[in-house]
């Protein structure tokens, strides 16, 4: 590991060294090592490919055992890749104020090379508070070969900003999700707030604004956040949006399917905004509820499918040759969307899909179902007088 660091300036007292430690099994730590020795990667292409995705496969597992910290450090791939294919960051200045182990950076630089472009054309800023979640993405990003500014220390962006001057063409980010008590009382009257100060109890907003205040003059960004964003009047939150709003940035809103995120059943959003939009006083609502397939129990993933159809429904918006699909997509303009008094909840635009006519008449529909409810009723009533009966004979009585 010191070997790696010298050779290395940038991984200096990053890397572990505890490797000692009397509570590790030395048999499974030699495995280990037997096993990244004994892979041939060149055989297998580029040597920095199959190490970075053995990382990010490492992150991703230590995510699903993390439950619901897993947030904290990694963000499901498929959500960074829809942000990155709808903000499409070829050059300039790319930003994330809560970079985790920086996965926005990967993908941005990943889209970059599949389009055959020049990584030295993008410059990469972050910023983290947890100092170990710090250090992975710092090996990540080594891993990789890519170069960014993620400031000399762990740091909150909101109390101590690394990147106080920077005005970014490209912010992607997927800050913690309702953060409480984050302490907005020590930052009256900041130059952030520029539509009002967000609530305490609440970071939601701020976050938002944060990273309005770090757009440049064409800047465009990418947030992941609670699907509470949306519609939320409380403390205020409600004028800010609608200040927001009222000022055209609001580029796009994309409802995620549930179960994306490891251990967490939140839903949550894709909040896409832009300083010059394509269609002023226009903004496009996908409904992406229905996307992605079960991988596992408890985890769904959206398809390369489903994220490049999201990506194709901005590009054919800022084109101005999208069409409403019932279900799926709308464009509102902003006098539509003050109507529904700023909430922008996708469902409330896009509207239900029509369902296809099954053929079977009404009257012979409406019989069969209630039969059915009535088998149900039944069968619900049985299993009501069995728990009674086993209750009963342990002698808990109903």
């Amino acid at each position: 590991m010191r070997a790696i660091e010298k050779e290395n300036k940038r991984l200096k007292d990053i890397l572990p060294k505890n490797y000692a430690r009397p509570e590790l099994d030395k048999r499974r730590l030699g495995e280990v090592v037997d096993l990244f020795t004994n892979i041939q990667m060149i055989e297998h292409g580029d040597n920095k490919d199959i190490l970075g995705r053995t990382y990010e496969y490492c992150l991703s597992q230590f995510a699903s055992q993390e439950g619901k910290k897993a947030g904290e450090f990694y963000t499901p791939s498929c959500i960074v890749r829809t942000l990155v294919e709808v903000l499409k960051p070829y050059s300039g200045r790319a930003y994330d104020p809560c970079c985790g182990s920086g996965g926005m950076f990967v993908q941005s630089t990943k889209f970059i090379d599949s389009h055959a472009g020049n990584r030295k054309n993008i410059s990469i800023y972050g910023q983290e508070s947890n100092p170990t979640t710090r250090k992975l993405c710092l090996m990540n990003l080594a891993i990789r070969g890519i170069e960014a500014d993620i400031g000399e220390f762990n740091e909150d962006s909101f109390h101590n900003d690394l990147h106080k001057t920077l005005k970014a063409d490209y912010i992607l980010a997927n800050p913690p999700f309702n953060l409480s008590n984050w302490g907005v009382d020590r930052l009256a009257d900041d130059p952030r707030w520029k539509y009002g100060t967000p609530p305490n109890g609440n970071a939601n907003y701020g976050w938002i604004q944060h990273m309005i205040h770090h757009l440049s003059p064409n800047g465009k960004l990418g947030l992941v956040l609670a699907n509470g964003s949306l519609s939320s009047n409380t403390s205020g939150e409600g004028e800010i949006r609608k200040k927001i709003v009222e000022d055209d940035l609001v580029w796009g809103i994309v409802a995620l399917p549930s179960q994306l995120f490891y251990g967490v059943q939140i839903p949550a959003t894709l909040w896409f905004l832009n300083r010059n939009k394509p269609q002023k006083g226009k903004t496009l609502f996908v409904d992406a509820r229905k996307m992605g397939e079960m991988k596992t129990r408890r985890l769904r993933e959206l398809s390369e499918a489903d994220i490049l159809k999201i990506a194709d429904t901005f590009t054919a918006f800022d084109e101005g040759r999208v069409e409403d699909e019932k279900g799926f997509c709308a464009a509102a303009t902003t006098a539509e969307i003050a109507k529904q008094d700023y909430i922008l909840t996708p469902g409330r635009y896009v509207g239900i899909e029509e369902q296809e006519d099954d053929g079977e008449p009404f009257e012979e529909k409406m019989t069969r179902l209630t039969g059915e409810i009535s088998e149900l009723w039944k069968q619900s009533h049985e299993l009501e007088d069995e728990i009674r009966r086993r209750l009963g004979a342990i002698g808990y009585e109903i």
